[in-house]
C-alpha cells in the first residue's frame, strides 16, 4: 500500500507502525556521534527490539546490548554484531550458553564476578569482562527509574566493590541516566571519576550505559561528543553508549480504533487497545501520549476520554479533545509507540496484541507481524 494518510484505515487494528524514514534520521545522527566521537553504540534491546527493522540498523550500530540470555540470543540470531551482555544476577543453568554468544559479560555485582567469571572465560576465552558500578549520582526525573537512588541493587558502590576481581576485568559499566540530555552525563562522569577513576588506567573499555536522549530535538550533541573525546584522551579506553530509547525516539505511532462511545458525566471512547497491555508506560512513569490531531481536554470542541478494552478500571489514556465528534470506527494515532511499548506489552485479559508493520522508505506498508489466540493461551501453560 502506498504512503496516504487513508493507509491507516487498511491496517490491521490495534498497530505498531515504524516509519523507517524516521527511523534511519535517528541512525543518521547515531552515526554522526560515533564517527565524531570515536564512541561504539549499541542498540539496547530493553528499549527496542523490533527484529525487522535490524537489517537497517546494522549498517549503522556496533551491536546490541542484552539483558539476559532472550535478549542475547535475539542479538546473536538477528543483528549478528557484537552482543554484550549485563544482568542484575545471572542464573547457573543459563550462563554457559550467555557467555558463547556474548562479547562482553558485565557483572552486577563482585559475587557474582566471582561465581561466573572464570567459567565464562573457559567457555569462550575471547570473552570481555566487565563489573557494574553504582557512581552514586543521578539525575534521573522519577525516582523508579533512578538506578543509583538510595539502597539501589544496580551495580556495586565503591565501598563494596571488591578490588581483587579487577585483575580479571577488561571494563567497568555504569548507567545513571533516564531520557537525559549531555550535561546530565558530565555531571555522572565527575561522579564516576572521583569514586573509580583510579582504576580506569587499567581497563581496556568503559560502557557509559543507557539514557542518553541523543534523537531528541534540543539535545546538546556537540557537548556529548566533546565529552567522550576528553574521556578516551584522558584515559586511552574504548567508550560504550547503550541507547534504546534514541533509536526507537518519534519512529512510529500505535493505531488504535474507537468502538464504542459512552456517556457517564463526560464521553469516553472505548479503544481496541490498552494504556495497560500496551502502553503500560503511560500508567506507570506516568506520561501522557501525544494523540494526532488531539489537545488537551477542552482545548478543541470535543472532548473525550480515552479508554482502553480491559477490565481494568484505571485503564485509561487520559482525556483529548477533538475539533470534531468522534465515531465509532475512527482510528485514533497515538505517536511514539515504537520504544520501551512493544518490548512491555502483553496480553492482560485476553486482549489481543497489536499487530507490527513497517513504512518503507519508498512509501509502501508491510504488515510483518499479526497476533493472535495462541499468543495468548500458550504464554500461559
Amino acid at each position: 500500500m502506498q504512503k496516504t494518510e487513508k493507509n491507516y484505515q487498511s491496517l490491521p487494528s490495534p498497530c505498531w507502525l515504524l516509519e523507517e524514514e524516521k527511523l534511519v534520521q535517528n541512525l543518521e545522527l547515531l552515526k554522526r556521534v560515533k564517527v565524531q566521537s570515536g564512541a561504539k553504540i549499541l542498540l539496547a534491546l530493553k528499549g527496542y527490539a523490533l527484529w525487522k527493522s535490524f537489517d537497517t540498523i546494522r549498517a549503522y550500530l556496533d551491536g546490541c546490548c542484552a539483558s539476559g540470555l532472550h535478549e542475547a540470543k535475539l542479538a546473536d540470531e538477528e543483528f549478528r554484531r557484537e552482543v554484550h551482555t549485563y544482568s542484575p544476577a545471572f542464573k547457573e543453568e543459563e550462563i554457559e550458553e550467555i557467555a558463547s554468544i556474548s562479547h562482553h559479560l558485565v557483572f552486577n555485582s563482585p559475587a557474582q564476578f566471582k561465581r561466573f567469571a572464570m567459567r565464562a572465560k573457559e567457555i569462550n576465552p575471547s570473552l570481555s569482562l566487565g563489573i557494574r558500578v553504582n557512581p552514586e549520582f543521578s539525575q534521573a526525573p522519577k525516582e523508579i527509574y533512578n538506578p543509583c537512588g538510595l539502597y539501589s541493587r544496580l551495580g556495586s558502590t565503591l565501598e563494596n566493590l571488591d578490588e581483587t576481581i579487577l585483575d580479571q576485568c577488561d571494563g567497568l559499566h555504569f548507567h545513571a541516566l533516564c531520557e537525559e540530555d549531555s550535561d546530565a552525563l558530565e555531571g555522572v562522569l565527575k561522579a564516576f571519576e572521583e569514586k573509580f577513576g583510579r582504576y580506569i588506567p587499567q581497563m581496556k573499555w568503559i560502557n557509559f550505559g543507557g539514557g542518553h536522549h541523543i534523537t531528541r530535538k534540543g539535545y546538546d550533541i556537540e557537548k556529548l561528543i566533546s565529552l567522550i573525546r576528553e574521556f578516551k584522551s584522558r584515559y586511552h579506553v574504548e567508550v560504550y553508549l547503550e541507547p534504546g530509547e534514541a533509536v526507537g525516539w518519534q519512529t512510529g505511532p500505535l493505531v488504535a480504533t474507537v468502538l464504542d462511545i459512552v456517556h457517564n458525566g463526560i464521553d469516553i471512547a472505548i479503544l481496541d487497545t490498552s494504556a495497560e497491555a500496551h502502553m503500560p508506560d503511560t500508567i506507570i512513569m506516568p506520561y501522557r501520549a501525544d494523540v494526532r490531531g488531539a489537545g488537551e481536554a477542552g482545548e478543541k470542541t470535543y472532548t473525550y476520554r480515552l479508554g482502553g478494552n480491559t477490565c481494568l478500571a484505571g485503564d485509561i489514556m487520559g482525556d483529548y479533545s477533538f475539533d470534531g465528534p468522534l465515531q465509532i470506527g475512527d482510528r485514533i494515532i497515538f505517536e511514539d509507540q515504537m520504544h520501551y511499548t512493544m518490548v512491555k506489552a502483553t496480553t492482560f485479559n485476553g486482549i489481543k496484541l497489536p499487530s507490527i508493520a513497517i513504512e518503507r522508505v519508498n512509501g509502501e506498508i508491510d504488515v510483518v507481524r499479526e497476533f493472535g489466540y495462541e499468543e495468548f493461551k500458550n504464554r500461559l501453560s
